[in-house]
């Protein structure tokens, strides 16, 4: 288990997984202290029993090689629950895997249930086990242990027979197609980038006002550009909850901020203090017609709420019949549009999803289709037309 610290065997072994039909990839991060993510280690392995352990903190490593890899599109590059991984490739190479393949997607398309872990689909599928208990170390430090270099090999080892198994499924049920979506969203660059000016809609589900959304979109934004300048995590800047304490009361003197229970005494008057008033001067002056509505904020009406549980019972009973996790499927948000709306732009009244579950929903909504129980189990069944 010998690390590789210099960009000549790094390229070496690289051009060795260039020759196999996929390689499984993960990584080992830090982000507690920092805003982006700090490489730490690299884990490949390939199917014809080839592993390498790379330390992207070896002084004068080039990881040029290993990003080249990522990019052969001669090679299908397979990870579990990717989209960390996929930010730190990104961030560092520029470049997103491709072709890509997510074991955790995969998954929940076979039946695996919703985001379903690592260790749990090893155990089912490979019938391993994975000693976690060098999970939550730190792997910044150097030396590494030789528990640590086991686990992190572990990871992709066992993924080649967890993803070999996967693609037998898929092909055996003809799912492949229903990946599709979800890798796309995952190899988007547009996934990884942290526009400030987008900060605020992770904070703005509680907020109904546009003076409050304006407010919020601008210390938020603020809040952002701070993070990513200084490198530590947006918390340390600015918790959640003074954001939105500042947002809802928009103070406009250092007093007013100071008085804000979520404020730490003195830090209204530091240089932060004053460059927090002036992102509520800034969100204040917006015109209130050009401050958006949160998608979450936008009340449902019409009383659906027993509508929407059936919904989701229907859901449940579809997936448990198909061997497809819900989540794949449809989110609530999706099922409270849908009950509202039977025209509503949703991805579950599209594509596969559609013929899957949407064309039941909208049956259940107009009163073609009943639930039952029969036998412990929710049962679906088409009604005769009247």
């Amino acid at each position: 288990m010998k690390l590789i610290t210099s960009t000549e065997d790094l390229a070496s072994v690289c051009s060795r997984f260039a020759t196999q039909p996929f390689v499984t990839v993960d990584t080992e991060f830090m982000r507690e202290t920092t805003y982006y993510p700090k490489l730490c280690l690299i884990q490949i392995a390939a199917p014809d029993g080839s592993t390498a352990l790379v330390d992207p903190l070896a002084p004068d490593i080039d990881l040029a090689p290993f990003f080249a890899l990522m990019g052969d599109e001669g090679v299908l590059k397979v990870f579990h629950s990717a989209r960390q991984d996929l930010e730190i490739i990104w961030l560092l190479g520029g470049l997103l895997p491709q072709p890509f393949f997510d074991t955790q997607v995969a998954a929940m398309v076979c039946g695996y249930g919703d985001s379903v872990s690592y260790e749990q689909l090893v155990n089912d599928v490979a019938k391993a086990k994975i000693d976690k208990s060098s999970r939550f170390t730190d792997w910044s430090r150097r030396p590494l242990s030789d528990a640590q270099l086991s686990y992190a090999l572990s990871d992709v080892t066992h993924l080649i027979k967890v993803y070999e198994v996967l693609a037998r499924e898929l092909i055996a049920t003809d799912r492949g197609a229903w990946l599709d979506e979800e890798m796309a969203v995952l190899t988007s660059p547009d996934t990884y980038r942290a526009d400030p000016e987008h900060a605020w809609k992770r904070l703005s589900s509680r907020m109904r006002k546009a003076r409050e959304i304006a407010v919020l979109m601008e210390v938020a934004a603020w809040r952002e550009r701070e993070a990513q300048t200084r490198n530590v995590p947006r918390g340390r800047i600015l918790k959640d909850e003074a954001v939105i304490d500042i947002a809802t009361s928009a103070p406009r003197s250092v007093e007013a901020l100071g008085r804000l229970r979520t404020i730490p005494a003195g830090f209204e008057r530091s240089r932060t203090g004053t460059d927090i008033l002036a992102a509520v001067e800034r969100g204040l002056s917006r015109d209130p017609a050009s401050v958006p509505t949160p998608e979450r904020g936008r009340a449902r009406s019409g009383g659906n709420g027993a509508l929407v549980e059936l919904l989701k019972v229907l859901l449940k009973a579809v997936c448990e019949e198909e061997r497809v996790a819900p989540k794949i499927i449809a989110t609530v948000d999706d099922l409270e549009a849908l009950a509202e709306d039977g025209a509503a732009d949703v991805p579950v009244l599209h594509g596969w999803r559609r013929g899957l579950f949407g064309e039941k929903a909208l049956a259940l909504k107009a009163g073609r289709l009943a639930l039952s129980a029969e036998g412990g189990r929710v049962v679906v069944r088409e009604l005769p037309e009247a």
